[in-house]
């Protein structure tokens, strides 16, 4: 059985390196050869490469590498041609081809991927977080949001809260206000910077509450959109922002984009003052 030892040479953590090369040779007959695969992450100096090349020089070894950094790679060829080591540059031919088809130059910073992949689970996260906790189904989710939205029926603090997981990646809890149900107690104790509550008109609110009961094909007579019950809700949603001293933002006549960037700046200067 042929042993073939492989070096995973990179400047960041070597993950796609090694993949790929698991791959090429998962393409042959395991009875035939035998995989030896050793990592080398974080090749972030001339020394470094002199390290692996003496490694794979001692072994017979194949180099297979993804080092971003132009001064790194251009050593790393150097030392490969010299030494005569077999090797597969995986990144440098496809950045080359990908710089001149969109003609700009590469970051050239190692790791690049991984921070997008975090930045993907944590919007991932944000988004279930919104799910998880609409409309105050939790009060356990006060301690764990970034931002708690505060308003009456129809005042968009669903759509609210997922455009900022999706956009921002924040984690929004949103409670809705009504006179009968009493607001989870944590609310009180709940830090105010991260409070937001959403007025609106009662105007406004009248035509969209009876627009949403002509969708469910129901009457626009009932309880739910009459100028009474519109008027106690919007009192009793004033009296408890006057309690929680919590910002006020009239989405009467903003756009759900309006709204989320009045709330990230709000949120933001809110931290930044009381860091």
């Amino acid at each position: 059985m042929k042993k073939v030892k492989i070096i995973v040479a990179s400047d960041s953590v070597g993950e796609t390196a090694e993949l790929v090369a698991r791959a090429g040779i998962s393409q042959f007959n395991p009875n035939h050869c035998e995989p030896d695969i050793s990592r080398y992450p974080y090749i972030e100096s001339l020394e470094n490469v002199d390290e692996v090349i003496q490694i794979a020089v001692d072994n017979h070894a194949v180099i297979v590498y993804t080092l971003v950094k132009p001064e790194i790679r251009k050593y790393m060829e150097a030392k490969i041609k010299e030494k005569q080591i077999k090797s597969v540059d995986i990144m440098g031919p496809l950045m080359n081809i990908f710089r001149e088809e969109i003609n700009e130059e590469p970051y050239y910073e190692p790791g690049l991927v991984h921070r997008l992949d975090e930045a993907y689970f944590k919007k991932i996260e944000a988004i279930e977080f919104a799910v998880k906790y609409d409309d105050g189904k939790d009060p356990k989710g006060l301690s764990k949001a970034d931002i708690v939205l505060l308003g009456v029926s129809r005042t968009s603090k669903t759509p609210l809260s997922q455009y900022l997981a999706h956009k921002e990646s924040y984690k929004v809890m949103n409670i809705p206000i009504v006179p009968e149900v009493t607001p989870p107690d944590k609310l009180f104790s709940t830090d105010p910077r991260k409070i937001i509550a959403l007025r609106i008109s009662d105007e406004k609110l009248n035509r969209i509450r009876r627009e949403r009961l002509k969708q469910l094909g129901l009457g626009d007579n009932a309880r739910y959109a009459t100028e009474q019950r519109i008027k106690e809700e919007i009192e009793y949603f004033q009296d408890l922002v006057d309690k929680l001293d919590c910002p006020v933002i009239d989405v009467s006549d903003k756009a759900i984009e309006e709204t989320a960037n009045d709330i990230i700046r709000i949120i933001e200067q809110n931290y930044s003052q009381n860091v």
